[in-house]
């Protein structure tokens, strides 16, 4: 394996840092908090360099809030400094741990995503139920509370690994532990949801799961998004029986656990729900709870509207987005009927 030395300049200088700030600032202009940092942007990436340089930096405390999508989530919001810095972070990192990380892991990598996901497991589907002709059953797991469970001490291990720089692993220690999960302050555990960096360190951890089931288990059809992952077998036995070794090896190796009410074998003509799809012989349809999500979040957009809080390019962009969600799924008519229902909020 190859292990990766000097990486700290590289992240911390300023031609990194600049180039960090252009890619945070998309699409985050009109946020007040930004705004604030460019009005001083050089003294600030200056400052942040010299701390940086000198080992003086510390991560700011976060603020904390709580959205729901669909589920309540507590997403914890770092200053605009430290976002920077994450960001600088991840492009210096990410190809160093992306080489390593197996094909069918699709979460917050570059040309994966949720699409590419569903699409990955309805031809391993496929596959093996050949075209739907055979038996065909999926295993699906959810690891319970996976990013307040994550052990700073397990992370920390991995990335050395890959990472032989004191002076990286300096910065690394100072971003993990910025943050302990809620109830968790003196168990060294949680990475915060919403950091760009917890998004690299999630797959970093989880490569240990995707390298176990498919190389020790030997598992040929597995496909993970973050936390959510499911395997493709031709036997309901097979499919149980990969269960407990899952659930051991999570909790000896990660400290980790599978939420017990999340595990589920299923045929396919039962239909598989995966990232916002339910997927059935021949077509794919969306999750009921994503449909009415959706609705609910146009018709708060055109609300929005008609108070003057957002304007025309808003409202349309949203409906450009939903409409691009139902292309994925066999959806014709619920297209239809939101884009009806469009006009009937807007013109109401």
């Amino acid at each position: 394996m190859k292990v990766y030395k000097k990486l700290f300049n590289n992240i911390i200088c300023l031609e990194n840092l600049f180039s960090a700030w252009n890619k945070f600032r998309r699409d985050k202009q009109q946020k007040i908090d930004v705004q604030k940092f460019s009005w001083q942007l050089e003294q600030n990436i200056f400052q942040l360099h010299h701390d940086l340089e000198n080992h003086t930096y510390k991560h700011q405390p976060y603020t904390s809030f709580y959205i729901n999508d669909p589920k309540q989530r507590h997403i914890h919001k770092a200053s605009v400094r430290d976002r920077v810095l994450h960001h600088a972070i991840f492009w210096v990192l990410n190809p160093i741990f992306e080489e390593t990380f197996i094909a069918h892991s699709f979460s917050c990598r570059v040309d994966k995503g949720t699409h590419r996901g569903v699409g990955m497991l309805e031809s391993m589907i496929q596959a093996i139920s050949n075209n739907y002709t055979r038996p065909c059953f999926v295993l699906k797991c959810d690891i319970k509370k996976f990013f307040a469970s994550v052990d700073h001490r397990i992370l920390l291990g991995l990335i050395t690994k890959r990472i032989c720089d004191n002076d990286a692993i300096w910065l690394l220690t100072e971003i993990i532990e910025s943050f302990p999960a809620p109830g968790t302050l003196f168990s060294n555990k949680g990475l915060p949801i919403g950091n760009l960096t917890s998004q690299l360190f999630a797959n970093i951890y989880l490569n240990e799961l995707d390298q176990f089931i498919k190389h020790q288990l030997g598992v040929k059809h597995y496909v993970r998004y973050t936390d959510d992952f499911v395997l493709v077998v031709d036997n309901e036995t097979l499919a149980y029986n990969f269960i407990s070794p899952i659930n051991i090896f999570l909790e000896q190796k990660l400290a980790l656990r599978l939420h017990p009410k999340k595990i589920i074998v299923r045929k396919i003509r039962q239909g598989i729900d995966f990232l916002g799809y339910v997927l059935l012989p021949h077509h794919r349809v969306l999750r009921s709870k994503t449909k009415a999500r959706m609705f609910r979040k146009l018709h708060k957009r055109i609300d929005q509207y008609h108070c003057g809080v957002v304007g025309n390019q808003t409202i349309e962009q949203a409906l450009q987005s939903y409409l691009g969600v139902l292309s994925h799924a066999n959806a014709h008519n619920l297209s239809l009927e939101l884009k009806n229902q469009f006009w009937f909020w807007l013109n109401d």
